[in-house]
């Protein structure tokens, strides 16, 4: 059923970039379909692989090598920006591939915020409209551990900036939920890091469908779309307004409660649509969406106080709106590793914020906290050195009935290993106190 893609590594000479969890999938399906093929896999990390057909290159200068092969598998998140690739290697990977050669219909969803919500509430209005679905992708399941399953079924793919890099291939439907300035460091700059993103669009032709966003036109950020051939459907937080069934699945949304969730479920609805899911089986879908851990996750509830856990915001744009639509926020907690992100109309925001505490961690938070102080913020703002000094802090002056809300606005490398991780210890530490 895809042979074309088992061709794709036949007497070539492959590289696999990395071995995390897509790098190992890489690994499993070419040793699967060529068992005896020699494969190379290089990593900065020092690695162990028991196997006798696989030359493994590690350290420091492992990216020297790329150029030696006919196909190199990158692995999402090794930048590739400053290394010169010959026209005799091809840098391709899991997604690319799985777009080009796997015979099944696709729903792609990539953006700066909302693409793991908008996925999720995709494969559960599928899965409530009877509709044979798997969900795959950024969002945990490597799309090479999924091949044999998903034949005959609807593959819905969260899809990052790192994954469509090399791509050339699109899904049958395209979701763009949105773009803010995100891995700049990655790409050399904003341009690159949209470039990446659009190529869940770019090679669509006219049978297919991009669902895109309204209030944000990437017409704006980008300039001419003019290699967008498919139909295209815009979608506005707006449109509950205005669309009676989408106003009504905005007063069921408990663990969606603000417009930027509003819209994922439109973006998601307006996508089912197109394989006859019916508006009961959308409406089910919504009313049985439980949150999705450290996305405005609601987690506990301690002396009056509702405790929200959004590790994952790590741009000032989601932070404010997750403000906006708690709409209670008593305290919030910010502050995280510093990526030179422009944060003054963050500051800005903060200014006018109807928030009454403001608790700032190293290294953002403490230049946030200066900038607004020196301005005169009237905000109760905190310096605290830790996590656990700022749950201890939020209990000492949230009020009861208000919400405390881990909102960073940075990356959390400066002092955790990942956002789940500092999400995971921040709910460890309210239960704890």
């Amino acid at each position: 059923m895809y042979q074309k893609l088992i061709d794709f590594f036949k007497d070539k000479s492959v590289l696999i970039l990395g071995l995390g969890r897509e790098g190992r999938a890489t690994y499993s399906f070419i040793r699967k379909h060529y068992p005896d093929k020699k494969i190379y896999i290089a990593d900065r990390n020092q690695l162990t692989l028991d196997d006798e057909n696989v030359e493994l290159i590690c350290g420091e200068n492992y990216l020297d090598c790329i150029n030696d092969f006919d196909i190199v598998m990158q692995s999402p998140g090794i930048s590739l920006r400053d290394v010169k690739i010959s026209d005799s290697t091809t840098v391709t990977g899991e997604m690319d591939l799985f777009l080009r050669f796997v015979p099944c219909k696709k729903i792609g969803i990539t953006g700066t915020k909302g693409k793991t919500t908008t996925t999720t509430l995709v494969y559960r209005m599928l899965q409530a409209g009877g509709m044979p679905s798997m969900i795959m992708g950024n969002i945990g399941t490597p799309v090479f551990e999924c091949i044999d399953e998903v034949i005959g079924k609807v593959a819905v793919i969260e899809m990052s900036c790192h994954q469509l890099e090399f791509a050339h291939a699109s899904p049958d439907i395209a979701i763009f939920t949105n773009a803010y300035p995100e891995h700049l460091d990655h790409y050399n700059g904003f341009e690159g890091y949209i470039g990446a993103k659009l190529n869940i669009v770019r090679w669509q032709n006219e049978d297919n469908l991009f669902i895109s966003n309204a209030d944000q036109p990437l017409e704006s950020i980008v300039g001419s779309l003019d290699f967008v051939k498919s139909r295209r459907k815009e979608i506005s937080c707006k449109a509950y307004e205005t669309d009676e069934f989408f106003r009504h699945l905005t007063t069921i949304s408990e663990f969606l409660p603000g417009e930027n969730q509003w819209q994922d479920i439109f973006f998601a609805a307006a996508a089912v649509r197109e394989f006859d899911v019916s508006d009961a089986a959308i409406e089910e879908a919504v009313a049985g969406f439980g949150g999705i851990a450290h996305r405005l996750e609601k987690f506990n509830t301690k002396n009056g106080i509702s405790f929200y856990d959004d590790a994952i915001a790590t741009i000032p744009h989601a932070v404010l709106s997750n403000v906006k639509s708690l709409g209670n926020v008593g305290t919030l907690i910010l502050g995280g590793m510093d990526r030179g992100l422009d944060y003054s109309e963050f500051i800005d925001g903060l200014m006018t914020a109807e928030i009454d505490n403001l608790l700032c961690m190293p290294e953002t938070g403490y230049a946030i906290a200066d900038s607004l102080i020196a301005r005169g913020c009237k905000l109760n703002i905190v310096k605290c050195e830790t996590l656990e000094e700022a749950v201890v802090k939020s209990f000492e002056l949230t009020k009861a009935g208000k919400a405390c809300l881990l909102s960073p606005a940075a990356a959390s490398y400066n002092r955790y290993k990942n956002f789940e991780e500092k999400g995971n210890a921040f709910k460890r530490m309210v239960a704890e106190y």
